[in-house]
């Protein structure tokens, strides 16, 4: 009876440890939005988050490489220095080789992740040739977006929450559908302006992989360049005060010639709002 309730229990732990491992695995391949029991970040569809996420896995095997020999050194020396095998203790006080070592390795460790440290920064910080600009301005609590005139926009829109589930779109997630979202071509270099009208918020897109502070009387820049279409939510970073959890961000991204229809129904959509005098973006060209 014991033996077939061990054996039970084991088949519990078995189907349990592979469900659980599926359901890591469902969550890691997810992107645009989290998913349940995520463990990694998000999946990237900008060739920087792709990068970024290599690195991040170069980092990890790197460190594991470091425990592990740290633990190997621990173990030897316990096995071979204990009190049983060495009663007498040795004197030895330098070791140049040793000291030489010690000191070389962890500079070679460092350089090791500088270089393609440092390569991510410049690819991050220096953007390359805009094809579209986009302003966002942050509000307690919702994001404003503009697109520039120059660029065949000249509009302006406010995003805010869908808060009935009655109005939220069945591709919504819950917390995160807004009634205008953010539309953008894919394969096309996206530089986002981002300043605030009262607070400080943080505009937030994790698959695209960028994170930009909105602050006031300031603007800040972030580019992105989307290799997939598909919706890709994100939500304000910054504590910015009791309407922070309820400032989502969706952006979809679409071929060229759905971003050109969008062009023109946005026009007309949004043609009653203030946007006589559309901003001329800084670095558009």
């Amino acid at each position: 009876m014991r033996i077939e309730n061990a054996r039970r229990s084991v088949t519990a732990l078995s189907t349990a440890a592979v469900a659980l491992v599926l359901g890591i695995s469902e969550a890691w391949a997810a992107a645009g939005q989290p998913s349940p029991w995520e463990t990694g970040m998000q999946e990237m569809v900008t060739e920087l988050g792709q990068n970024v996420s290599n690195f991040n896995t170069y980092l990890t095997w790197l460190m594991a490489a470091i425990c592990l020999f740290v633990l190997a050194l621990l173990l030897v020396i316990v096995a071979r220095f204990n009190e049983n095998k060495n009663p007498t203790p040795s004197k030895t006080t330098h070791n140049t080789l040793l000291e030489v070592a010690w000191t070389i390795v962890p500079v070679l460790i460092l350089v090791a992740i500088a270089i393609p440290s440092f390569r991510l920064l410049r690819e991050q910080l220096v953007p390359p040739q805009a094809d579209l600009v986009v302003k966002v301005t942050g509000y307690s609590w919702y994001w404003g977006y503009e697109y520039p005139e120059d660029q065949g926009g000249g509009f302006k829109f406010d995003s805010n929450m869908v808060t009935e589930d009655s109005a939220r779109k069945p591709d919504q997630p819950r917390l995160l559908g807004v009634d205008n979202a953010m539309v953008v071509p894919v394969g096309k270099v996206v530089r986002v302006q981002v300043t605030s009208a009262d607070v400080m918020h943080s505009f937030t897109v994790p698959s695209f992989y960028f994170k930009v502070d909105a602050i006031p009387g300031r603007l800040n820049e972030v580019w992105f360049k989307a290799e997939r279409e598909g919706v890709y939510y994100g939500q304000c970073s910054e504590l910015c005060g009791n309407g922070h959890p309820y400032m989502p961000i969706e952006v979809r991204v679409v071929s060229e010639q759905q971003y050109a229809a969008w062009l023109t129904e946005a026009k007309q959509r949004y043609a009653s709002t203030d946007s006589s005098a559309p901003t001329k973006f800084a670095n558009a060209q």
